[in-house]
This record gives structure tokens, sequence and C-alpha cells, in this order.
């Protein structure tokens, strides 16, 4: 049986099981107002269980595979003959971050993909797969701690899937900067050619925001493809977690420049430290958006189908002894 503290003690598993001896309260039967107080509760006593040691444990990967899944894209870049997609992907990345953090990014990243060419680039891919697969077993780990669940699969199975994952990831990638480019070019060529057609130019121009809306199809396709599979095929909502952690990541990329002048001094505290650490707690409190994204999901869960994928991470016993007493 494994340790109940370990799991967030309002996880739907949790309520499921009438793990702690009181009654867990349905959404469906509170008011608009007592609903968000139950949702906010849920998703606080989630995050202040394990949310900030997941996101100290995301800071760290997040600078430990952002290289390696940056050559990954590169050397997919070039199997397809589109070699300037690995490094427009970094510009793309770079530009979701704060200018402090993509200032301290940029140079290191275009020169690991720079030293890397034929044979050497594909052994970075593969070292890279198996490295950045670490990080979506993180958020795996996340996701199942805020439902409360585990799984049977075997090991091999759960890297396999994170390294599907990722390759998916980087085609969607060159797929997004195709688009991105037949679609500029198309405004380009109303403008130029077709003035009278400006309503159609100005709506082609709205893909300027296609890094946030990529950000957010990329967290929804994570989140959807992580969660537990009981929960996965359930009604619950995927897309608020998604949202929210996007929501996060935006916000905390046009406020965390402002924090740090209102802050200041900080290079004389880490001195020439000063741009890692700002790096890390950038992606800390992404991270931290990422669990406040999952116990979210996990909050709104409630509905279960018929057939049952992942084993409980409490052990169904938990409650007959809570019956019992």
């Amino acid at each position: 049986m494994l340790d109940p503290d370990a799991i967030s003690p309002e996880s739907p598993e949790a309520r499921r099981l009438g793990v702690g001896g009181r009654v867990h309260r349905r959404l469906g039967d509170l008011g608009l107002s007592d609903r968000a107080i139950e949702i906010i509760r849920r998703v606080a006593m989630g995050v202040w269980s394990e949310g900030f040691v997941h996101a100290g444990n995301l800071a760290y990967l997040s600078l430990l595979t952002l290289f390696p899944f940056f050559i990954v894209a590169a050397a997919f870049a070039r199997l397809f003959g589109r070699t300037g997609d690995g490094i427009q992907a970094v510009n793309t990345f770079l530009r979701t971050v704060p200018p402090n953090v993509a200032d301290v990014l940029r140079k290191p990243i275009e020169d690991v993909l720079a030293a890397r060419s034929g044979s050497l680039l594909w052994l970075g891919a593969l070292i890279g797969l198996w490295t950045t697969a670490s990080f979506i077993e993180t958020v795996r780990s996340i996701l199942r701690g805020a439902y409360g669940t585990t799984s049977n699969r075997p090991f091999w199975k759960n890297r396999l899937t994170s390294i599907g994952l990722i390759i998916v990831s980087v085609i969607l990638v060159m797929v997004a900067f195709s688009a991105q480019v037949i679609l500029t070019g198309a405004e380009q060529f109303i403008v130029r050619v077709l003035p009278f057609a400006t309503d159609w130019a100005q709506f082609l121009s709205l893909t300027r925001i296609a890094p946030a809306v990529a950000l957010y199809v990329a967290l929804y396709i994570l989140f959807y493809t992580l969660t537990p599979g009981r929960y996965r095929n359930s009604r619950s909502p995927k897309w608020p977690g998604a949202f929210m952690t996007a929501s996060w990541w935006l916000a905390t990329t046009l406020l965390l420049p402002l924090v740090l002048n209102l802050l200041g001094g900080y290079d004389l505290t880490y001195g020439s430290l000063a741009g890692v650490m700002i790096a890390l707690i950038f992606f800390f409190v992404v991270g931290l958006g990422v669990v406040i994204g999952a116990e979210l999901n996990a909050a709104l869960a409630e509905d279960l189908p018929d057939r049952l994928e992942d084993e409980p991470r409490s052990d169904p016993r938990d409650k007959e002894e809570i019956q019992a007493s």
C-alpha cells in the first residue's frame, strides 16, 4: 500500500473511496458560488500537498531537457529536409519566455545545434529522446498524483509512449511552421495584390499569436495523453488544466521581468549565475502552473466510465477500515 500522504488529499480516488473519513461533496449538487469555492479548495490542497516539490523537479528537468529536445527537433528537421526549422523552433520557444531568460538560453542552444551534424547529431538525438522522456514521465507522475492513481503498465511502455509523444510534438511543430509560412505569404499577397480584401489580411495577421495558440495546443495534448486512462476516457474536461497552465505561463512571461526589476540586486546575490537562476525561477513558476493545471482537472473529475484501466493509488481497504471504525 502506498503512502496516502504522497498523493493529493482531495484527489478523485480519495473522494471516491472516502479516504480521510469524510463525505466529499459532488460539484453537481452545489450552487455556482459553492462549486467555485469547492474547486478552489481542492486545487489549493492538492498544490500545497505536492506542488512545490514537483515545481522544483520540473524547473531542474526543464533546463536539463531543453537542449536535448532542440537537438531532437533539429535532427528530425534535417531528416525532412527542413534544416531551418530547428532554429525556428528555438526562436518560437524563446518568444514564450521572458527576455532575461531568452538572452541566457539563446546562444548556448544555438551553439549546441551548430556543433552537431551528421552521425553526431543523430547520436545526440537518441540521447535527447531518452532524456526528454524523463520530463514527460515527471508530468505523468504529477497527473497521477493529482488523480490519486498509479499505472500497472511496464516501465518501458510508458517510456515508449513518452518518446512517441516527443516525436509527434516535433512533427506538429514543423507542420505549424509550414502553415505559418503559407499564411504569412497569403497575407502579403492580399495586401499587395488584393488591397480591397483587407478584412482577410487582418484575419490572417492573427497568425502572429501562433506561439500562444501552439502553447495551449501542446499543453492540451500533453494533459490529455498523460491523464490516467480511467479519467481520460470519462466526461470530465481536460481543457481547463491546459488553458490554466498556458495562461499562467504567458502571465509569468509578462510579469517576471517587472518583478525582477522591482526587486533588483539579484545579480549581486548570484553573480555570474544570475542568468541561470532567473531561468530556474521562471521554470519553477511555470512548473507550479503545470501542477495547478493538473489539480484543476482532477478537481473537476467526478464521473467515471464503467471500464477502469488504472489501479487506485489508495488501497481500497482504507475505505473498509474507515467504515469499520
